[in-house]
């Protein structure tokens, strides 16, 4: 069975778009690439900088630490690093040109020039406005619902998004705005399972390619360094473990690197570097270990990343919800499919993943974030073990239902409605 036309294309689109290179969490790097654009277009380093951002963008910046600063954190260090990077045209990963000489001008940075940091109100989870002041010009950069999505640049009153289109703003800015992106609303799992099945690979390889070898080396480094907490290193007890705790080791300790600022870059999913990192690096420890052939997993990875960004769709970018269990959830899928199973054994295995840990809170980007990670690896490979023997949960427990579209749209109406004062409180605790 093949799809048609369009759905290839809506499909191969979703995966061009949402596979993105990033270096450091998505969050501060955002503000960073704000911060870069507002230099640019500015001509001169800020003199002072206004900065407004939606709650939880605060909440995911809080605790991070900002790649290429010499270990700060917070939202002034992105900022900073951004400001000194001056790279827009590397988006998300425009601190990567940094090196340990830029460390000190960061720093100084952040104590020199006055910065003013205040929430902003909007229907937006995601959103900023950097305002900077310099030599008697004053620019404003805005970036909402996206990482990337740059919806307001201007100088002194004046639009600078066109001349940026154009290709004549400073240092190479171009491609500012995204443009019409896929219509997700379109996806569902059966579809995607037969787009995996069938789609030549040709295209897509080198993007896939670049996911593996991007994810697997960040966990590897997790592995060998001391981040964080050391989830990974705690499970992987020195190669003792399990495949499946293997998988669950890798996924961690790409985490307890990532948010401690390795300067390693990641492949992400819905805007995350963590969701990257779950729903790949499982399928490809699981490949790796049971001898699949390249094509076989790359397979397997469309699976995983499709339905972890379906689920996504329903949730938004980001919200009092934890986007590893979604990712998680779809790595369970892809191992799923790896290890044969198709549309019926992967619906059953989603259903009774998202059963398990569906109305996990997102906290702020952290290193626990990498022990929310190896427990949404285990939900989804728990999912796919129950499936396997013929168990599973039905419709009418607590939030499943009859379908596996339906079990998806429900937790995508908790995560995005029913748990918006959670988000909030969240917020409010974590500013206290």
């Amino acid at each position: 069975m093949t799809l048609s036309p369009e759905s290839n294309e809506l499909y191969t689109r979703v995966l061009h778009e949402e596979l993105l290179a990033a270096m450091g969490c998505t969050e501060p790097i955002a503000i960073a690439y704000a911060a870069s654009l507002l230099r640019s277009v500015l001509g001169h380093t800020p003199e002072r900088i206004e900065a407004e951002l939606s709650g939880n963008i605060i909440k995911n910046v809080k605790s991070v630490i900002v790649p290429a600063t010499g270990g700060l954190h917070g939202i002034e260090a992105a900022i900073a690093a951004g400001i000194v990077a001056n790279a827009p045209g590397r988006k998300l990963e425009v601190l990567s040109g940094l090196t340990s000489a830029s460390h000190a001008r960061i720093k100084a940075l952040v104590q020199d020039c006055p910065m003013r940091i205040s929430e902003m109100e909007s229907e937006y989870p995601f959103d900023l406005l950097l305002v900077g002041y310099a030599d008697g010009h004053t620019a404003r950069v805005r970036i909402s619902e996206r990482h990337t999505n740059v919806v307001l640049l201007e100088k002194d009153g004046c639009s600078c998004i066109d001349m940026a289109e154009n290709h004549r703003c400073n240092d190479g800015v171009s491609e500012i705005t995204e443009g019409d992106r896929a219509d997700r609303s379109l996806m569902n799992v059966k579809d995607i399972v037969t787009f995996a099945e069938s789609t030549p690979l040709d295209e897509l390889r080198p993007l896939l390619l670049r996911q593996i070898d991007m994810n697997m080396a960040i966990a590897k480094e997790g592995l060998c360094g001391d981040y964080g907490a050391s989830i990974g290193k705690v499970i992987y007890r020195n190669g003792e473990a399990s495949l499946k705790d293997t998988a669950r080791a890798y996924a961690a300790a790409g985490s307890d690197a990532r948010m401690s600022g390795c300067e390693l870059p990641v492949c992400i999913i819905s805007g995350s570097g963590n969701q990257g990192i779950t729903a790949s690096v499982p399928v490809v420890v699981y490949a790796k270990e049971l001898g699949y052939s390249e094509d076989e997993l790359l397979r397997a990875l469309i699976v995983a990343d499709l339905i972890t960004i379906h689920q996504k769709t329903q949730i938004g970018c980001l919200s009092a919800y934890c986007g590893a269990i979604s990712a998680g959830c779809g790595a369970g899928t892809g191992i799923c499919f790896l290890l044969g199973g198709r549309y019926y054994e992967i619906a059953h295995t989603l259903v009774n993943a998202l059963a398990i840990l569906s109305g996990t809170i997102c906290d702020g980007a952290k290193p626990s974030c990498a022990a929310k990670i190896a427990m949404a690896v285990e939900a989804g490979i728990l999912g796919y073990d129950m499936m396997k023997s013929g168990k599973q949960f039905y419709g009418g427990d607590g939030i499943i239902t009859k379908g596996v579209e339906n079990t998806i749209r429900n937790v995508g109406k908790l995560a995005k409605d029913g748990m918006s004062e959670t988000d909030k409180e969240i917020i409010r605790i974590m500013l206290s």
